[in-house]
């Protein structure tokens, strides 16, 4: 057996993540000597009999259908590899059918186990867990540098012939070597070819002034390019910039692609600590020279744009959903916990450079704060609520951050008002619009738009911001909808109540009391613990998280739908329930339903808040929705459909079939003057499994994938 040399094994992080190129100096290799233990190995080998030895045979090199671990054929595929490299191919890939499903310590205990059988010498230090502390470990023998082994990595058999001279080989397109700092001056006027938060711009909405591909010739788009990411439900949008896509998947994976061709150029993956499953994330954002994201194990990320590295990680100390949002420095992230308590829920203001706390504001106000008397009397410690499971807005002109908040998750004791004076059951701030000064997280302004929320009906999502006349004056705005679907329209400086537009999916909202600006409800369709209530619509949304689009040259808002209701039906006695109240949801179709559930709406925003055209189908709407300036909307569709509409009718004039169910907001950008289209697709998230028992004819994914597709003009 040909030995293994422990002189050290790998290189530094950012020649991890960097593409190999041709023509450049081949690096040193540092003295840094693997290390593991006779423990750690003698576990290592028990793993393998139990779960490996099957495929790579009780010698490591004599398996049936597993690559050898052993001998020369495992040198010659990994010997200047990156330990790092090595461990996330065992985590990925391993066991088959299985990937990901062993514990951290023992995917590392195998790694030992191969090292000691390959004669790498025991030592007194566990080889770590951490995939940054393996990433400064690698293994070389032969005078094996990173180019060569990189070219091995992942081919057939064992790899190259020990004399092989491959001829000289083209050197990458590698957009990240010229892509410049994303200054808050070009966040608040973002090019046009780029596409820089998760709605685009700081407005929120999602409109692309791009106009290349339109009415006339969006029935040639092609697909351009796709490239399978981690697997997993994907709810989040990509980010364009110089020509870099920066992309989020399942289970914390972050990576940084070539826009022009899907090509990867570094790869982010989060070591999640034991006993913590994934959980999807909305959206990641940019700043300066750092992506940030909020990770499945409730922290804030800062990574090196150019590189992937890990800059600063903050824990939160609770769960999150929607991602980041930053500007003026402060990196703003919101949390959500059902039942974690009232501290569970807040928006916290981080350093965008260190990470370091500046300020936090718990949505659920602490006993003697403004609102703690809206909670109905009922004890501090009990309370839960108000989740912010989506990503904030800003606006640059007021200088204002704007959040969403989610309902109560505990009814039961909100339900009647007690006889208390300055005593009432509004629950703030929950399902409200919150505006920040950035730096000093300031409350400048609220407005709830829906208190005492006893349906589960959210009013979390985007804030769009824009310009537009009503009472027949210019005014700049805040414009945002519940599950409802019923939208109310703000002044952006102060908060006042300007007017609202129902989209005609809902039977609870009755209008708006003029002087008290509350909304006025039915309540008949309230728990009252003595009958089933049908309410329309289901408790999943009339509308959801997935946003809308609006046209400032047109004015006209686009907004997805689902057309659906539910029956409130008395639980047992003892029972829960969705809602502690004791009333369990089940859905329904609407009355005299056609079938039709899909629903994007066009209406008219401003003094004329009229509906301008609704396109309908049989499959729920499951995707954001993008306006461009070519006069197109595009919108996705559970049944894995992604379509083009005319912007003026609704006429469908483009549709094409993904490989999974679009989850996510769709996007537009230029290179070198070219526009294309970009959606992400990843069945699992709460739109996508909410609806499928109304159509059991449409067949959903067997197996949970993701993908990233683009589409361009011939």
């Amino acid at each position: 057996m040909r030995r293994i040399t422990a002189t050290g094994l790998a290189l530094s992080f950012a020649a991890l993540v960097l593409p190999v190129q041709s023509g450049l100096a081949q690096p040193s290799l540092p003295e840094n000597p693997v290390h593991f233990t006779q423990e750690q190995a003698e576990r290592g080998r028990q793993a393998y009999m139990q779960g490996c030895v099957v495929c790579h045979g009780d010698r490591l090199d004599n398996g049936e259908f597993g690559f050898p671990l052993i001998g020369s054929a495992f040198e010659n595929r990994w010997a200047g590899v990156s330990a790092a490299t090595f461990s996330n191919m065992l985590r990925e890939t391993m066991p088959p059918g299985g990937a990901g499903t062993l514990s951290n310590q023992t995917y590392t205990d195998l790694m030992a186990f191969i090292f000691q059988q390959n004669e790498v010498p025991a030592g007194n230090e566990e080889l770590p867990a951490n995939p940054e502390q393996l990433a400064s470990l690698y293994v070389t023998a032969g005078g094996v540098n990173s180019q060569q082994a990189a070219l091995r990595v992942g081919g057939p058999g064992g790899g190259f012939a020990s004399d092989v001279n491959l001829p000289p080989w083209p050197e990458p397109r590698n957009p990240l070597n010229s892509i410049e700092n994303i200054t808050q001056d070009i966040l608040n006027n973002p090019p046009d070819g780029s596409w820089l938060t998760w709605r685009r711009d700081y407005e929120a909405l999602a409109y692309s002034p791009l106009d290349e591909i339109n009415r006339r010739n969006v029935d040639e788009l092609k697909l351009a390019w796709s490239l399978t990411l981690p697997a997993g439900p994907n709810e989040s949008t990509p980010l364009v910039h110089d020509g870099v896509m920066f992309v989020q998947s399942f289970n914390d994976n972050i990576m940084a692609l070539n826009a022009l061709t899907g090509d990867e150029l570094w790869h982010y993956r989060r070591n999640l600590p034991e006993g913590v499953n994934g959980r999807v994330q909305r959206n990641i954002a940019v700043y300066e020279d750092k992506i940030y994201a909020s990770t499945s194990d409730g922290h804030v990320i800062a990574l090196d744009m150019r590189t992937g590295r890990l800059v600063w990680e903050a824990d939160l100390g609770s769960d999150t959903s929607g991602g980041p949002l930053v500007a003026q420095g402060v990196v703003m992230q919101g949390t959500m916990r059902s039942g974690g308590g009232p501290d569970a829920t807040f928006i916290q203001g981080l350093d965008a450079e260190t990470g370091e706390q500046m300020w936090r504001f718990y949505v659920i106000p602490q006993p003697g704060e403004p609102g703690s008397n809206t909670w109905n009397n009922v004890p501090y410690e009990e309370l839960n609520g108000g989740s912010v499971w989506t990503a904030g807005s800003y606006d640059p002109v007021n200088n204002l951050a704007l959040f969403g908040t989610a309902q109560t998750y505990d009814t039961g004791p909100l339900m009647n008002a007690v006889d208390i004076p300055g005593v009432n059951n509004d629950a703030l701030y929950t399902n409200t619009t919150l505006a920040f000064d950035p730096q000093s997280g300031e409350l400048v302004w609220y407005f709830q738009h829906f208190n005492n929320d006893q349906h589960d009906f959210d009013w979390a999502f985007e804030r769009m911001v824009t310009e537009i006349e009503i009472g027949g004056e210019q005014r700049r705005v805040v414009i945002t909808g519940g599950k409802l679907g019923y939208y109310d329209i703000l002044d952006a400086a102060t908060g006042e109540y300007l007017s609202s537009y129902d989209m005609g999916l809902q039977n609870l909202i009755l209008g708006v009391d003029p002087e008290t600006d509350r909304k006025i409800v039915d309540y008949a369709l309230y728990p009252d613990g003595l009958e089933d209530k049908q309410v329309c619509p289901h408790a999943g949304g009339g509308r959801s998280w997935i946003p809308g689009a609006y046209n400032p040259e047109t004015g006209r808002m686009f907004a997805p739908a689902v057309e659906t209701c539910m029956t409130m039906i008395l639980v047992g006695e003892g029972e829960r329930g969705s809602l502690s109240s004791g009333y369990r949801w089940t859905i329904r179709p609407r009355e005299n339903s056609d079938g039709r559930y899909g629903h994007i709406q066009a209406f008219n925003v401003g003094d004329n808040m009229t509906e301008h055209w609704t396109a309908r189908q049989r499959p729920p709407q499951s995707s954001g929705v993008l306006a461009t300036a070519g006069g197109i909307v595009f919108a996705g569709a559970l049944d894995r459909s992604f379509s083009a509409y005319d912007d003026r009718t609704g006429e469908r004039l483009w549709n094409t079939r993904l490989n999974d169910v679009p989850n996510s907001g769709p996007i537009s950008f230029s290179i070198e003057g070219k526009q294309y289209i970009g959606v992400v697709v990843g069945y699992g998230g709460a739109q996508s499994v909410s609806f499928p028992r109304l159509v059991p004819e449409i067949t959903l994914p067997a197996v949970p994938s993701s993908t990233v597709w683009v589409f361009e003009l011939p």
